[in-house]
This record gives C-alpha cells, sequence and structure tokens, in this order.
C-alpha cells in the first residue's frame, strides 16, 4: 500500500519537509488556485511537482505526486446545464496533461454544492484534543431557522425540529455566525468560497432534481471521460457523499454500496473506480466497509482510512471524527481485505497492485492546537493515524503473503 498525504500547497501550515519526515512517499494534494471548470495546464502541473519535489531550504524531498484531489467536477457538469459541455472538454484536456506528467490517479466527488458538511470544526474531546463533529440538531438548527430552506420542515420530526428550535434560541449572533461558516466551509485551499446567498442560490437550482437524475448525469459524465482515462493509462476514483445521507434537500448519489455499485454497472471500465473513504461511508451503520472492500475491491483505486464515532444508532445522525483506531469501523478488517485486494492483483499481473492510500484527517493534539492547519488536517494527528495504520500493514502483510 502507497502511502501518501495530502498537502493543500505552498500555504499549507504543513511544509513539504513535515511530510517528509512522516514517512510518506506520495503527494496528494490539487491546485486549487485555480477555479473549477478552467484547464490545468501543463506549467502549472510542472509548477506543483516541483514545489512538492523541493523543501524549503532547497534540497529534494523525494516526494512525488502520486493522487489528484480533485479534480473537481462542476456544478454546470452534474445539473447538465451552462457551459458543462466546455467544462467536460477542458476536464479531458486536463487529464491529458496530468497524465502526460506521470500521475495516474484522479480522485473527484460528485456532491451538489457542498463537498464536506460539518457543524464544528475544531470541537473539544476530554483529553484535549480537538476534531470535526457534525451535530444533527445544530444542523437542523442552521438549515430551519439560519438557511430558512423551503422545504425545510419536511426532512425533519417533531422531535428534531423542536431540539433545533431550543438549539437556534440559545444560540448567540455571534454562534450563529461561527456555525454558519462552519456548515459552508466546503473544501479548504478551493478558489470558490461560498456565502449564505450562494447556497441559496445553488439550492434552488437543484430543487427539483431527483437522485434518478443526478445518478445519470454522472453516469453521462463518465461515459464521456472514462474511455479517455482507459487510453491515458489514468484511474478515476469517486469520492463517496461526506456525510452519506440527504442534506438540504439534495439528492444522495454515492452512499451506499448499492449506489456504487449501480455506477460502476453502467460504466464498467476498469479506469472508473471506488475512492473508498471509511470515514465517510462509515457514518451510515448499515454500511459494510470491509464487506465493501472486499466486493469492490477490484475498483478500488484510492483509500481514505480515517474513523468516526456515531452518536446514535439512526442512518441520520451525529458523529465525530475519532482517533484512526478509535471509532466505530473496524480499521484492522478493511486494511486486511485491501492487502489481499492487493495480493489479487499481484497475482493477476495488474500494473495498479498498490493501492495508495492516507490518513484521512485527525485529531489536533499536542503542538497541532497552535498551528491552526486546515480543519481536518494537522500534522501531528495524522502522523499518529499514518503511525498506527502502518503498524496494521506490518502486522498483517506477512501472512497475506504466505497465504493466510
Amino acid at each position: 500500500m502507497e502511502q501518501t498525504w495530502r498537502w493543500f500547497g505552498p500555504q499549507d501550515r504543513v511544509s513539504i519537509a513535515d511530510v517528509a519526515q512522516a514517512g510518506a512517499t506520495g503527494i496528494v494534494t490539487a491546485l486549487h488556485h485555480l477555479p473549477t471548470g478552467d484547464i490545468w495546464s501543463a506549467e502549472e502541473i510542472a509548477k506543483r511537482q516541483a514545489e512538492i519535489g523541493t523543501m524549503q531550504d532547497g534540497r529534494p524531498s523525494g516526494l512525488v505526486w502520486s493522487v489528484v484531489e480533485s479534480l473537481p467536477v462542476s456544478e454546470d457538469i452534474k445539473k447538465q446545464q451552462g457551459d458543462w459541455r466546455a467544462h467536460i472538454a477542458a476536464y479531458k484536456q486536463s487529464m491529458r496533461n496530468l497524465a502526460a506528467a506521470g500521475i495516474k490517479v484522479i480522485c473527484y466527488n460528485f456532491m451538489p454544492v457542498l463537498d464536506w458538511t460539518r457543524t464544528d470544526l475544531g470541537w473539544r474531546l476530554p483529553n484535549g484534543a480537538t476534531c470535526m463533529r457534525f451535530n444533527l440538531i445544530d444542523f437542523a438548527a442552521f438549515d430551519l431557522h439560519v438557511l430558512k430552506r423551503p422545504g425545510a420542515l419536511e426532512d425533519y420530526d417533531d422531535a428534531l425540529q423542536d431540539a433545533a428550535a431550543r438549539r437556534h434560541a440559545e444560540l448567540s449572533e455571534e454562534e450563529v455566525e461561527q456555525l454558519t461558516a462552519n456548515v459552508v466551509f466546503g473544501l479548504p485551499g478551493a478558489a470558490e468560497k461560498f456565502s449564505l446567498e450562494d447556497v441559496r442560490e445553488h439550492l434552488s437550482e437543484y430543487s427539483e432534481m431527483s437522485e434518478e437524475t443526478l445518478r445519470q448525469h454522472l453516469i453521462d459524465f463518465l461515459s464521456e471521460v472514462a474511455p479517455l482515462a482507459e487510453e491515458l493509462d489514468l484511474r478515476l476514483c469517486c469520492h463517496p457523499d461526506d456525510p452519506p445521507f440527504p442534506l438540504l434537500g439534495l439528492p444522495r448519489i454515492m452512499s451506499t454500496e448499492a449506489q456504487y455499485k449501480m455506477v460502476m454497472d453502467a460504466v464498467d471500465s476498469p479506469a472508473s473506480g471506488i475512492t473508498l473513504c471509511t470515514g465517510s461511508l462509515g457514518a451510515r451503520p448499515d454500511n459494510d466497509l470491509p464487506g465493501m472492500m472486499e466486493r469492490l475491491g477490484g475498483r478500488v483505486h484510492f483509500l481514505h482510512l480515517r474513523n468516526i464515532k456515531r452518536e446514535s444508532g439512526n442512518l441520520r445522525g451525529s458523529f465525530y471524527e475519532a482517533e484512526h483506531l478509535g471509532g466505530d469501523t473496524d480499521m484492522v478488517a478493511v486494511v486486511e481485505a485491501a492487502l489481499k485486494e492487493e495480493a489479487r492483483r499481484k497475482a493477476a499481473g495488474r500494473a495498479d497492485c498498490s493501492i495508495p492510500f492516507r490518513p484521512d484527517h485527525g485529531q489536533d493534539i499536542l503542538d497541532d492546537l497552535g498551528r491552526r492547519a486546515q480543519p481536518g488536517y494537522p500534522s501531528i494527528g495524522r502522523l499518529k493515524g499514518l503511525a498506527e495504520l502502518r503498524g496494521i500493514i506490518a502486522a498483517l502483510e506477512p501472512r497475506i503473503a504466505a497465504g493466510g
């Protein structure tokens, strides 16, 4: 398994030297400064590769750009409106430029409007560490009383509506502003930042779109780009919805194994695959993560290994980002299934027998608490997670290599 690390570019509070010291060999990054829909030029790609390959003191880092996360899919493509055909053409050219630079794996997502959603970006744990959290009551308070989305009442039962009203009533003006900023935070490092009015406008454009329609738009997109990916020897991998249940009245199409299988069957190309994120998918108690890795493993091109702790047994509920080995997902079983998939690929002679993974998210601990890196991406918290995952791999590899 290739050990990678997400890096947001030169402005990241975690330096390339930090990553090298953590022991990762590959970098996961994107050209966050470029607007969605623009072509990633060969020059911009080469510039980022040079930044990855050089530490602050000018010495070579030994790191390479292994995975693109993300080459973003525009809202126009998701809606099949406006400049969507031009955006697909630009996407294809970016793929060509990335392939020419030797980069093989491209992660993307098809979530409408917002990438990931949390209500707290620095929730304090009993031991003093902080983490990201999704609180369903806080989110309902935002949806019902801050955003005031039309039709929102239909999405919450009476008890949750009452709890949300009480929660909103006790929030100060500053707390409401912070909750709003947290919910619309989106992806750290992205060129676009959403205001509340932006969110309302985007939501209105999806108000009549069904899950089936959005899924067909994804299938249409993949039907365009997957053949080129095969030709270029690229691997595309779709990230799951985060959280993996409906929010803000938006359709969700990548939240369960069944949903993934529908898309993979519709575009049955080895180049079109999955980013298996154990944190995103793990927020639903009905998602069997080790089983998904076993059953869908041939199409898993990238792994996000993180853990969450669910605060209820409901399909839609509150959760927080746990330690990598401390949440509800059996991480040892997931890694074992991934290693077995790698062994099957090696036996079949597949060139992609090493699956890149990264320690996704992490709790802010020790000096992380003062560094104020991007939420979810601290240095020491992820280093701890990577060390734990590396230990699992070291323990399991000899047994799996021996056929156990």
